[in-house]
C-alpha cells in the first residue's frame, strides 16, 4: 500500500476540489489525473505518482486541500516507483491555465462503471497487433480521431461500412441538408425582395439538377477525406465491424468476401446512431426518414412527424420547393429544450407558410391507401377535439436517433452498453475497458457532429499517452431553419426547472441596422448572466446566421467573460454580431441604441 498526496501548489493553499476523477477499484497509471483543483487563477489536474489499484479515496468534491493532503491509498504495482515530477507538472498546469470557474451548466455525460463488473483484457506487447489504434466508424468523430492518431505517429486502421468516409453527417445528414437549405434560402430571399421593388419570376425547380448539385457538394468533401486518409497512411477497411474479443474486430463486407479479423492495441468506437422508426407503422416506401427526404422525391403534401431540429430543417426545404407541409409534435412546443422566446419568431413565420402545425399531438395510425397515407391524430395531455384524419403523399419520420451501441457486439470486448444503447465513458472518453474509447453519438447526448469531432481528437491524444480530459463547459446547438435558432450554455428553461438564479439581457433585432437592411427584423439576441459574478453562462440567438454568431457566446462562456468584456470589445458596424455586444451593454446599463429604464444598482 502507498499513499498519494497533494503536491506543492506554490503560493496556493486551501484549494477547492472541483472534481474527483477516480474511485475505489480503478486501475491507474503514472500521470493518470486523480482530482481537479481550482484556484482563483486557474484549474489544474493532480496526476498519479504511482501505478496500481485504488483502494480508498480520502477526499470528495467540494473539499479544500493543501500541500500534503491525502488524496488516496493505492495498492501499487510491483516495481512501481513514485515520480518526482508531479508538483512541477501541477504548477505548470496552473501557469498555462488561467481559466475561470465552470459555467453552471457544463455538458453532462454518463460515467464509466467500475472495471470489476466486466472482464478486462491484459495488455500485451504493442508490436503483436495489426494496429496501434483501430477506429470503428468514419463519421466526423471517427475520421478526426483516426487522422489525429496518425498525426501523432500511431499506426491506424479506420473501419467504415459506408462506401464513402464521412458517416451520416457528410453523406446523408449535416452537409447535404445544409446544401438544400441554402437553395431554399435563395428562393425565399428572391421572393421577399418583391417588397423592395425587385421582382423575380417564379423559380423553375429542376429536381434532378438540384439533387446532382447536392451530391457534388457531398462528393467533394468525402473525396477530400479519402485523400487525407491516404496522405496520413491511415488504412481504410471497408465493411461492418463487430467485436470478437477485447483486442479484435471482425469486419464483414457486402461483397461476400471472407470476413477479416483486425487486431488492435487500442480502439476508439465511433459507430454513431440510426434514425428511430416508430413501432407499428406499415412497411411502405412513402414513409421516409431524413435520408429518404434528401432524395427530393417531392410530394404535393408532406406530413413531418417530429417538430425537432431535423424535422423542421427538412420542412424548411420542402416548403421552399413548393410542397404543402404539416408538422405534428408530441410536446407543447417546437424544438423541445430550447427557450420559447427563441422559438417564437420561427413558429410565427412558419405558421403562416405551412398548412398546419399540430402541437401536443401524436399520430396513432398511418393507413396505406392508393391515394396516399391516411394519418390519424390524437391529442396528448390536453382537452379538446383531435384533428381530423388527413391523407398525405409522403410522411417524414423525424422523431430522433438511437445509438448503435447494441449493434457492434461490444460484450465480446467486455464493454458495457446501457439499456438505451449508449456506452458510458469517463472524461478521457474511456469505456470501462481501459484500452477502448467511445466518442460521438454512441457516447451520449448531445448527438452533434461538432461534439463528436472534439471527442475524437481528445480520445486519440489520450490513446497516445497525452494528459487530456473533456473539459468543454458548453456545447452549442443550432437549428438551420428559417430563421435559424442557436443557443449555448444555460437556458432559461433549465434554470427555472433547477432553481438556478440568473439575470438576462435581450436585444431585439428590430433595433439592428443590419437586420433591417436584410428585411428580417424578427430576431433577437439574449445573454444570461450568473447573478453573483455577472459572468456569461448562457445565450441564444434567433435570426439569419444565428449558427455562425453563437460561437462568440460560447467563447465568452469558456473564457469567463462578463458583460463589460463583451461590451467593451469593439464590434464592426453594421453587423449582426454587434447585437451580442448590444445585449451585453443592455445588461451593463451602457446601451445607447435603445432606451432601457435604469435598473436598481446590483
Amino acid at each position: 500500500m502507498s499513499k498519494i498526496t497533494v503536491p506543492d501548489l506554490g503560493e496556493f493553499k486551501d484549494v477547492e476540489v472541483i472534481d474527483v476523477l477516480v474511485k475505489p477499484g480503478d486501475k491507474i497509471e503514472i500521470d493518470t489525473p486523480l482530482i481537479t483543483l481550482e484556484t482563483e487563477k486557474a484549474t489544474m489536474d493532480v496526476p498519479a505518482t504511482a501505478a496500481g489499484t485504488v483502494k480508498t479515496v480520502a477526499i470528495k468534491k467540494g473539499d479544500r486541500v493543501s500541500k500534503g493532503s491525502l488524496i488516496l491509498e493505492l495498492e501499487a504495482e510491483e516495481g512501481g516507483e513514485t515520480q518526482v515530477t508531479a508538483a512541477a507538472e501541477a504548477q505548470d498546469s496552473a501557469a498555462r491555465s488561467e481559466s475561470p470557474p465552470p459555467a453552471p451548466e457544463a455538458p453532462q455525460r454518463p460515467s464509466a462503471p467500475a472495471t470489476e463488473e466486466v472482464r478486462v483484457a491484459q495488455p500485451v506487447a504493442r508490436g503483436s497487433y495489426d494496429f496501434d489504434v483501430v477506429v470503428l466508424g468514419a463519421g466526423p468523430g471517427g475520421y478526426t480521431a483516426a487522422f489525429r492518431a496518425a498525426d501523432l505517429g500511431m499506426k491506424v486502421g479506420l473501419i467504415e461500412r459506408w462506401p464513402q468516409l464521412g458517416g451520416v453527417c457528410l453523406n446523408v445528414g449535416c452537409i447535404p441538408s445544409k446544401a438544400l437549405l441554402h437553395a431554399a434560402k435563395v428562393i425565399e430571399d428572391a421572393k421577399e425582395m418583391a417588397e423592395a421593388g425587385i421582382k423575380f419570376t417564379k423559380p423553375k425547380i429542376e429536381v434532378d439538377k438540384l439533387r446532382e448539385w447536392k451530391n457534388k457538394v457531398v462528393g467533394r468533401l468525402t473525396g477530400g477525406l479519402s485523400t487525407l486518409a491516404k496522405q496520413r497512411k491511415v488504412e481504410v477497411i471497408r465493411g461492418t465491424g463487430k467485436f470478437v474479443s477485447p483486442h479484435e474486430i471482425e469486419v464483414t463486407s457486402e461483397g461476400g468476401q471472407q470476413p477479416r479479423r483486425v487486431s488492435f492495441a487500442q480502439c476508439i468506437i465511433a459507430a454513431g446512431s440510426e434514425s428511430i422508426r416508430l413501432p407499428g407503422l406499415p412497411d411502405d416506401p412513402r414513409i421516409i426518414d431524413s435520408t429518404g427526404a434528401l432524395e427530393l422525391d417531392l410530394p404535393k403534401r408532406l406530413l413531418v412527424i417530429g417538430g425537432g431540429i431535423i424535422g423542421l430543417e427538412m420542412a424548411t426545404v420542402y416548403d421552399a420547393l413548393g410542397v404543402k407541409v404539416t408538422v405534428v409534435e408530441l410536446t407543447d412546443g417546437l424544438i423541445p429544450g430550447c427557450d420559447r422566446d427563441l422559438v417564437r419568431p420561427l413558429e410565427k413565420r412558419i405558421s403562416k407558410r405551412y398548412e398546419k402545425i399540430l402541437l401536443g399531438t401524436k399520430v396513432t395510425k398511418l393507413e396505406p391507401l392508393k391515394t396516399g397515407l391516411r394519418a390519424t391524430f390524437e391529442l396528448v395531455n390536453k382537452s379538446g377535439e383531435a384533428p381530423k384524419s388527413e391523407i398525405f403523399d409522403r410522411v417524414l419520420l423525424a422523431v430522433g436517433r438511437t445509438p448503435n451501441g447494441k449493434r457492434i457486439n461490444a460484450e465480446a470486448a467486455g464493454v458495457v452498453v446501457n439499456e438505451r444503447g449508449f456506452i458510458p465513458v469517463d472524461r478521457q472518453m474511456r469505456t470501462n475497458v481501459q484500452h477502448i474509447f467511445a466518442i460521438g453519438d454512441i457516447a451520449g447526448p448531445p448527438m452533434l457532429a461538432h461534439k463528436a469531432s472534439h471527442e475524437g481528437k481528445l480520445a486519440a491524444e489520450v490513446a497516445h499517452g497525452e494528459k487530456r480530459a473533456f473539459d468543454a463547459r458548453v456545447i452549442p446547438s443550432v437549428a438551420y431553419t428559417d430563421p435559424e435558432v442557436a443557443w449555448v450554455g444555460l437556458t432559461e428553461t433549465d434554470a427555472r426547472s433547477k432553481g438556478i438564479e440568473y439575470e438576462k439581457a435581450v436585444f431585439p433585432w428590430s433595433a439592428s441596422g443590419r437586420s433591417l437592411s436584410l428585411g428580417r427584423d424578427d430576431g433577437l439576441t439574449k445573454l444570461l448572466f450568473d447573478k453573483t459574478t455577472h459572468r456569461v453562462v448562457g445565450g441564444g440567438i434567433v435570426g439569419p446566421n444565428a449558427g455562425d454568431l453563437i460561437s462568440e457566446v460560447a467563447l465568452a462562456i469558456e473564457m469567463g467573460c462578463d458583460a463589460a468584456d463583451i461590451g467593451l470589445t469593439i464590434h464592426p458596424h453594421p453587423t449582426l454580431s454587434e447585437t451580442i455586444a448590444f445585449a451585453a451593454e443592455a445588461f451593463d446599463g451602457t446601451l445607447t441604441d435603445l432606451y432601457i429604464p435604469k435598473r436598481a444598482a446590483r
